[in-house]
């Protein structure tokens, strides 16, 4: 049988990139939903025979279905689905024990168990195909463009581009990059994320682009930063400063520190007077697995502090420490703070 799946994948829609956790998760799911069926029990037997790293996978997903915490992730996931807490982390999903003998709630089920074997959402189809450059979570690089600008992909982050005649653009389909701008007065560099776009000649600056909202910080240099929404809403940045923009408009010109804005460059981040909740949500975005804080007590407790971005999990698990935390490490990574 070899890595063999115990069903097809068009019933449930998702496959491990692991062939061998993808099958121990399907087989996990099946042996619950039927007990008693003795076809697939001697089935199963067969393949988990087949091959000694089946036992051990099948047993590290028994294992994280048996801990504790999943019960604690069920509990949290519950009470934030409904209002789309950005504290919770988007591959935190409920854990509930099966109900029901029937192979069609494979699916979401298999995906309940995803999150304690540190399975990832990986980049969309859409966004693969479009990037000529990406980094991985807790990755960093630097890029030499056409032009001789440079370009630095910060964690989860990916960038298209478009460098044609006298065309020189960059498309940010998601994270941060900063840009070092060759300065070309008669070819304008433009950077085009999800609800603005920047235009500079020669400049220093980063874009961050958010679910809902596009930052630009500017570093050196000048920026014109227009919303995509209405060109007509349009705003200058010099050294020092930071705007926003959404699905709507562009914020107000505000002050900003570059010494925290940019630290990410030097392998740091900074915060200052920053809520716990919001901290450990930029950690978590170079961790590279889900974290999840189980106490919203920790929320408005204020942090201050300077991170090495080089080991995440460190940071996180200091980060703890401030605020007097517990952290459980699962099967796979995901950090639960309580």
């Amino acid at each position: 049988m070899g890595h063999d799946r115990p069903y097809s994948a068009g019933e449930h829609g998702f496959v491990h990139p692991d062939a061998v956790m993808d099958a121990a998760l399907n087989w996990f799911f099946l042996l619950q939903g039927e007990p008693d069926n003795r076809e697939i029990t001697a089935k199963f037997e067969e393949w988990r025979s087949a091959d000694p790293t089946h036992d051990s996978t099948f047993k590290e997903v028994a294992a994280a279905w048996a801990l504790p915490e999943t019960d604690e992730v069920a509990r949290i996931f519950d009470q934030r689905l409904g209002r789309r807490d950005a504290s919770l982390p988007a591959t935190v999903v409920a854990f509930r024990r099966p109900k029901r003998t029937h192979v069609h709630w494979l699916g979401a089920m298999a995906a309940t168990v995803l999150v304690t074997i540190g399975i990832q959402q990986y980049p969309s189809l859409s966004i693969q195909w479009q990037a000529d450059y990406a980094t991985a979570a807790g990755v960093q690089r630097e890029v030499t463009l056409p032009d001789g600008s440079t370009v630095v992909l910060n964690t989860d982050t990916a960038i298209a581009l478009g460098f044609e005649g006298n065309t020189r653009s960059v498309r940010l389909l998601k994270g941060e990059a900063y840009f070092d701008v060759v300065h070309d007065p008669s070819r304008p560099f433009e950077v085009v994320a999800a609800f603005s776009e920047v235009e500079v000649k020669g400049t220093a600056f980063s874009v961050r682009r958010d679910d809902d909202e596009d930052a630009i910080f500017l570093e050196r240099g000048h920026v014109e930063v227009r919303s995509l929404a209405d060109p007509r809403d349009r705003a200058d940045l010099e050294p020092g400063q930071a705007i926003t923009a959404t699905a709507t408009a562009i914020s107000a010109v505000q002050p900003m520190d570059g010494s925290v804005t940019f630290a990410w460059l030097k392998g740091q981040i900074v915060f200052e007077n920053e809520p716990f909740s919001a901290v450990l949500g930029e950690l978590a975005r170079y961790y590279g697995h889900s974290v999840v804080s189980s106490w919203s007590g920790f929320d408005d407790v204020a942090v201050n502090g300077r991170y090495r971005l080089d080991d995440p999990e460190r940071a996180i698990r200091s980060l703890a420490t401030t605020v007097g935390a517990t952290v459980t490490r699962l099967p796979g990574g995901i950090l639960i703070l309580r």
